[in-house]
């Protein structure tokens, strides 16, 4: 947690807490009567076919989309019915890597990363370029600080993201779809990045997916989401799910592949 941000965190309960969660858009529903929790420090990953919910359910933890039923819950504060400042406050204590990066292509790769820190912090610029140096350092990009993203690749633009997401030391980090568009090796390299990430600062990784490699190789617990029961069918280790689901949905999504 960055020294101006007091962490919000209370004792002994789930990073995420998400019950009886209804979810969509105007009058149309997606999901509903969606429970779940997620322990801190665990790698947690969302996953099912396309359609059936997953980055409609993102926005709706990190607050792009308001439920029309239920609660999120981060550290016991509530965060879904809470009010402006609450909402506002937890804000600060997580960070998301969007699909594409979305990085801005007229800002150099510190520029990019300091965004966050120029808008919730009082840090001074000279204060501010150290934090986004280190924070490109710890993604390995220490030297590429006055790149710009046209001058760097995919899985380059992928860690800037990550890096910009890591600026104000959350305690929660959001992934979507953090594989798409990437070769093998270069995703791999990814994954491995993520439990590095989490290893060194116990941060809690919420990863939507449908990328069997990473489901299996790095996450802890996966729920999985079902578009035509607009809910979730499965919970639980990817390999036991694997191997001991009566499901025929859940064994034929994690079948498809063995995984790297």
């Amino acid at each position: 947690m960055s020294p101006s941000q007091p962490s919000l965190s209370g004792a002994g309960a789930p990073a995420i807490q998400v019950e009886d969660l209804r979810a969509g858009y105007d009058d149309v529903v997606v999901l509903e009567h969606i429970s779940f929790s997620v322990r801190p420090g665990e790698v947690f990953f969302i996953i099912g076919g396309s359609g059936c919910g997953k980055s409609t359910l993102l926005r709706h933890l990190v607050g792009l989309s308001h439920p029309t039923a239920g609660t999120v819950e981060f550290f016991g504060a509530p965060f879904s019915n809470a009010d402006v400042a609450g909402r506002r406050a937890r804000l600060k204590t997580f960070g998301m890597l969007f699909q594409g990066g979305a990085l801005w292509s007229s800002l150099t790769l510190r520029q990019n990363v300091a965004l966050p820190l120029e808008e919730h912090t009082p840090l001074s610029r000279r204060e501010i370029d150290e934090i986004a140096t280190l924070k490109l350092a710890q993604v390995g990009l220490g030297g590429f600080e006055d790149y710009f993203p046209a001058e760097i690749s995919g899985g380059m633009k992928k860690r800037v993201g990550l890096a910009r997401a890591l600026a104000l030391d959350p305690e929660i980090v959001f992934f979507d779809e953090p594989s798409a568009g990437l070769d093998p090796v270069t995703s791999r390299n990814l994954d491995e990045l993520v439990l590095r990430i989490r290893d060194m600062f116990g941060t809690t990784i919420v990863v939507v997916s449908h990328e069997l490699a990473s489901i299996f190789d790095i996450a802890d617990r996966v729920i999985m989401l079902d578009r035509t029961e607009k809910g979730i069918i499965a919970e639980g280790r990817p390999r036991e799910l694997a191997d001991q689901s009566n499901d025929p949905r859940v064994t034929e999504f994690l079948r498809r592949g063995k995984g790297r």
